[in-house]
């Protein structure tokens, strides 16, 4: 028998190693741009044509590469910033040269033009398929200009799997602003198919974040967060509580300038809130730690954006108390000392009440019935009180979860309730009890075999979406104008999203147009969203909606539809009179599928009442 392992050539190792760091378009824009900021840019100049398919131009100021530097730069394995493997564990730039051209010259078209300040002449290279093409001088002025064009050219499969050119335009710039908010002192432009998206002069670091996130307004929504301690620096800005939004994004963790996720540190940050948000919303920030080289691995994932601390715990105590200080230093929560956590001044805790934010309790909200005396008891054979709910309610979905043959309880209504309900509508019809909430989540409601647990959310959800596509098809819209127009200002991403949507929007009945760069005037709502919720809110949370659906390739009024339905849906939590409860519960069975909210999430849970009892049979 022959031998069947066998060295792969260069060409095919390349392209493999290449996989690893060049995964899209914004991958290769983030290892160009973070080469021209160790090579010492002041200033960054990106050109995108066909999101990023068919051009990626960084130009950058900095110190250019000699002729033979320029040639080991595209070589695998070639750095110039690690010597010995110590140096890995001490690293605070970015990445030189070297160590991702290598990978992008292996799955792209490089045109690769570099000067020196000292050289009269700069070099210009052509290289494909990691192969130098041709090798020239040319006149340029000092500093370094990369095009990667035609990517994954030679690799069709890898092309075959990008998203759409808006879904990848939404990556490429997601790169662009991490890198712009963690060097503000460095002056940054984009141009999309030769439209200019971003010019980010060089400010101060408020400034620079305040142009990415929201523009004019976003200073006054910000606060600083700064401490230091022996393990780690804390800077950046949190935003004030009244400036949360119902999507989440806009977060940002920096460890030594280099963007990271994580949820852990996610969850300091949520947890120093605590109390002062509903359950809804979500704080923006953007937190930059400085930690030394060495207590951190940074090559936990190839692409640097998860990395292991070595005490994280600890990381994240200080970045919690480090936030409840700087929402206590503007009065916003009481001041606490930062080595007790749990220390409040006893002069603040002494003020009124209403000076806090005012967070809704949940509860059982029994004036939701007709009968203002009625308790669980009622609904489950008078077996079991008020007090017994959260144990039944988790024992039936553990139980509905990991028992196969468990009888009637499931989270599907399919068959259940087509067979109990065949000859009548809705339990309001069959003489049953009104309906009632559970924890202004949940609404309860009788059928002829027990009872059914309506998800108000996700129900609403389901309701909306059905409307709004019926209006795109029908392009029936119904506004309500505005006595007072108003003008919104957002981010230039959101601005390019919500122009780019435009049209379609005003399809469900928003009366809305461009008011300057990244500005709204908004004239007028649909009709039946009138009163219910702010405008910027309404359109942050579709905006932050529609970017997530992409990846799902709708087409567009599709993905609309399901986005405007996220963002007008009501939330947990929020109390509903017996009226407006037994009017969703009408509309949910008249749509054509009750059972599923548009992302999927389950609307309706039905219990058997004989079953319930035996199973929670308390004494």
């Amino acid at each position: 028998m022959s031998d069947i392992i066998q060295l792969l050539p260069d060409a095919i190792a390349n392209q493999i190693a290449a996989g690893e760091v060049v995964q899209r378009p914004g991958s290769a824009l983030k290892e160009l741009m973070e080469n021209a900021i160790d090579a010492g840019a002041t200033t960054v100049n990106v050109f995108i044509k066909d999101a990023g398919k068919t051009l990626i131009q960084v130009v950058d100021n900095g110190c250019g590469m000699s002729p033979r530097d320029a040639r080991l730069s595209i070589e695998r394995h070639a750095t110039s910033k690690i010597r010995k493997a110590e140096d890995i564990f001490a690293i605070r730039t970015m990445g030189f040269r070297g160590e991702a051209l290598a990978s992008i010259a292996a799955i792209a078209q490089v045109e690769l033009k570099t000067r020196r300040q000292s050289d009269e002449h700069g070099v210009l290279l052509q290289v494909a398929n990691s192969e130098i093409i041709s090798e020239e001088a040319c006149q340029m002025i000092p500093g370094t200009s990369i095009s990667v064009k035609n990517l994954f050219f030679n690799v069709p499969a890898r092309r075959n799997f990008l998203k759409s050119d808006r879904m990848e335009f939404n990556h490429l710039l997601n790169e662009f602003q991490r890198i712009a908010m963690a060097y503000p002192d460095i002056f940054f432009t984009l141009h999309r198919d030769s439209q200019e998206v971003y010019h980010l002069p060089a400010v101060h670091h408020k400034q620079r974040i305040s142009a990415l996130m929201g523009g004019s307004q976003m200073p006054k929504k910000l606060i600083d967060v700064t401490e230091e301690t022996d393990v780690v620096g804390i800077s950046g800005f949190v935003s004030k509580p009244e400036y949360s939004k119902k999507a989440r994004g806009d977060q940002y963790f920096f460890v030594n300038k280099r963007f990271i996720r994580s949820p852990f540190l996610h969850h300091a940050v949520v947890s120093a809130f605590e109390d002062l948000l509903p359950a809804d919303a979500h704080p923006l920030y953007a937190i930059f730690l400085d930690v030394e080289p060495h207590k951190i691995d940074v090559n936990v994932h190839p692409t640097k954006q998860e990395i292991k601390f070595e005490d994280e715990r600890l990381i994240y105590n200080y970045l919690k108390v480090a936030v409840r200080h700087a929402l206590g230093k503007y009065s916003i929560i009481p001041r606490m000392d930062f080595d007790q956590e749990g220390s409040f001044s006893q002069d603040r805790l002494n003020q009124p009440m209403q000076q806090f934010p005012e967070v809704p309790t949940p509860r059982f909200n029994s004036k939701a019935t007709n009968d203002p005396g009625i308790s669980f008891s009622d609904v489950v054979r008078n077996r079991h009180n008020l007090e017994n709910w959260e144990s039944i309610y988790e024992g039936l979905t553990a139980s509905a979860a990991h028992t196969p043959d468990a009888p009637q309880a499931t989270l599907t209504l399919e068959s259940s309730f087509h067979e109990n309900n065949s000859d009548q509508n809705t339990p309001a019809q069959q003489g049953l009890k009104a309906p009632y909430q559970i924890h202004g989540m949940y609404i309860v409601t009788q059928i002829k075999s027990g009872f059914l647990l309506i998800d108000q959310q996700a129900a609403h959800e389901r309701i909306l979406y059905e409307r709004f596509k019926q209006i795109l098809e029908q392009q029936t819209p119904s506004v309500q104008r505005q006595l007072f127009p108003k003008t919104l200002e957002f981010s230039p991403k959101d601005a390019a999203v919500l122009s780019e949507i435009m049209e379609d929007i005003r399809l469900l009945g928003f009366d809305i147009e461009a008011f300057g760069k990244n500005a709204f005037i908004v004239n007028g709502v649909p009709e039946h969203l009138s009163g219910q919720k702010e405008e910027r809110a309404l359109l942050e949370t579709l905006i932050d909606q529609f970017n997530r659906n992409l990846e799902l390739r709708l087409d567009a009024r599709e993905n609309i539809a399901r986005s405007m339905a996220r963002s007008a849906a009501i939330r947990s939590g929020q109390l509903l009179e017996p009226t407006e409860m037994q009017g969703l519960i009408d509309q949910l069975f008249a749509c054509e599928i009750p059972f599923k909210s548009p992302s999927g999430k389950n609307c309706i849970i039905t219990f058997d009442l004989d079953e319930l009892a035996r199973r929670f049979d308390h004494p």
